[in-house]
């Protein structure tokens, strides 16, 4: 089959979904696309994106297996920990003047950054004024995140990277072992509101002081992105605190004004007072 017709197979795959079920991914990295729908493809055994769209039409189960495949990332506890080390010793005292705090992790996919800043807004006495919230896209990703089990051959790299974040504590303190895995004690979820949100269709957030959306930006194309950018700078109180991936930047973006770098090494920008 030529490029020519699996691509018109993946935007007719892709306007299904949208019209279906109102998840739109048209505007994501179309490489990054067809990559992961090639991958779902084969193992899902099905011949062509065709017959993968009609299994998405006419059989409601289909969407979270493919979801599953459009929507995995990768993540640690602590990742990167330079990033979470600039948060603590950079961004922490300024948040300290608030009375109430509303932080954003947005793509919170298995919910590993989520309670990574629990414990470190837990370790710098922060957590009981300030509310979590966790959006993704899928939710078999929201449910794994609310869940808070990693499975123990991660552990090692998790503590690691809490050791080299600056953590004040062990990271054994807020987890048991059980159910073939690490068990992170449900108190880390007293203060988080789980949620369903897309950055491509739905509105402003809240207001945040703290928008962390790491490596979620990299699948979108430029018109999306800018529109994510734009819904941060919208949901930020002004002097608020906006994080992104290491490979990502707002130097290209329409809303670049409206932020300064704040610890630019690692990506932490400050929306603009004006």
């Amino acid at each position: 089959m030529s490029d020519a017709i699996e691509d018109i197979e993946i935007r007719l795959l892709l306007e299904a979904l949208h019209q279906r079920y109102h998840y739109d991914f048209r505007n994501y990295a179309q490489a990054s696309i067809r990559r992961r729908l090639k991958q779902a493809r084969q193992q899902l055994g099905l011949p062509s994106f065709s017959a993968m769209q009609e299994a998405l039409l006419h059989n409601e189960a289909m969407l979270p297996r493919l979801l599953g495949y459009l929507t995995v990332q990768v993540s640690d506890m602590f990742r990167d920990p330079s990033y979470f080390q600039a948060i603590r010793e950079k961004v922490i005292p300024h948040l300290r003047t608030y009375p109430s705090l509303k932080i954003w992790i947005a793509g919170c996919s298995g919910g590993e950054e989520l309670y990574s800043f629990v414990i470190l807004f837990r370790e710098e006495g922060l957590e009981d004024r300030t509310i979590f919230y966790a959006t993704d896209i899928s939710q078999d990703a929201l449910e794994t995140a609310s869940r808070g089990i990693y499975s123990l051959d991660r552990i090692k790299g998790f503590t690691e990277n809490h050791r080299l974040s600056g953590g004040k504590s062990s990271l054994s303190d807020y987890y048991t072992t059980g159910y073939g895995g690490a068990v992170f004690d449900k108190s880390l979820r007293d203060r988080v509101v789980f949620s369903d949100h897309s950055l491509v269709t739905d509105a402003v957030f809240s207001e945040m002081h703290l928008i962390s959306c790491r490596n979620v930006l990299i699948y979108f194309n430029r018109e999306l992105q800018d529109r994510a950018v734009g819904l941060f700078r919208e949901s930020l109180v002004r002097g608020g605190y906006l994080g992104l991936g290491s490979k990502e930047n707002l130097r290209f973006s329409a809303h670049a004004e409206g932020f300064t770098d704040f610890v630019r090494a690692e990506k932490i920008y400050q929306r603009r007072e004006g």
